[in-house]
């Protein structure tokens, strides 16, 4: 995907009603997420990666002030002013897509051994950054992607990063809790193989872009992202109680039940468009 609107009704633009109200629900679920990798990654980086731990913690700083700054506006904010911190917004997302691949460069090429940032985890949030960037510069432009596309594409887009979720939770696990290591392996498979079947339909555009074939596809994928919500919300209560054997930070555990959350809300949003409703996330 990487940029498509999901609030779009059909491929006429927004109105700036819609556009600010868009724009800030972005903005402050992103801006949070953007401001928990900050901190994720500094906390894999080595004491003697100082200079990393030190951009890290600029980022995290920043993403917290325009989390707080997207909040102290409202949806009847001048939408010029929308416009304006929307700039602003994507060049911080775009300045900390380029911090995350120099990090995986660095760990690619074996220039920080014994760091615990897992190479694919890296990749996967820099794509994270360039989505966010990339809705940032539609919205400003009011290029909508037609509703088809965009189903197809953002689930693309999310089902990839929901596969890897069930990864991370996988190798964070301590090996002994065999069961619950049985469990995300299990997602990851099924994950990958909704993934492989959406960039099948992809690939079949627009052929494949009929409403009883994309009503399945949104069906199929809602109730396995409802099912890793689920057990992403079990395993985050379990942290959250130490009653599971693991080295996964407690806010992880809460932020990928977030994204895992959001990505069925677009479902349900996408679904309420294909068959004639006006649902909107919130």
């Amino acid at each position: 995907m990487n940029g498509d609107d999901t609030s779009l009704h059909a491929d006429t633009g927004v109105t700036s009603g819609l556009f600010v109200e868009r724009s800030l629900n972005e903005i402050r679920f992103w801006a949070r997420i953007m401001k928990e990798h900050s901190l994720f990654l500094r906390l894999g980086f080595r004491a003697e990666d100082t200079q990393l731990i030190q951009e890290a913690n600029q980022f995290y700083r920043l993403f917290e002030q325009i989390e707080q700054t997207a909040h102290s506006f409202n949806n009847q904010t001048d939408p010029e002013q929308i416009r304006r911190f929307n700039s602003e917004v994507q060049q911080a997302a775009t300045n900390i897509f380029i911090f995350k691949r120099k990090v995986l460069g660095l760990i690619l090429t074996c220039k920080l051994p014994g760091a615990n940032n897992f190479p694919l985890l890296v990749d996967h949030v820099s794509r994270e950054a360039n989505y966010f960037r990339k809705r940032l510069i539609e919205l400003n432009e009011g290029k909508l992607q037609a509703l088809p596309d965009a189903i197809i594409k953002e689930n693309v887009f999310f089902l990839r990063i929901m596969a890897d979720h069930a990864k991370f939770i996988g190798h964070l696990l301590d090996p002994s809790e065999r069961k619950l290591v049985d469990v995300a392996r299990n997602f990851s498979n099924d994950f990958d193989q909704l993934l492989f079947q959406a960039r099948d339909l992809e690939s079949m555009r627009p052929q494949s872009q009929t409403v009883p074939l994309l009503d399945q596809f949104l069906d199929q994928n809602r109730v396995s992202v409802a099912s890793l919500r689920d057990f992403k919300k079990t395993a985050r209560d379990l942290i959250e109680q130490c009653k599971i054997k693991s080295i996964i930070h407690p806010l992880l555990a809460d932020h990928v039940f977030r994204e895992a959350d959001r990505f069925l809300e677009i479902i349900d949003m996408f679904d309420a468009h294909l068959t004639g409703g006006s649902s909107q996330p919130g």
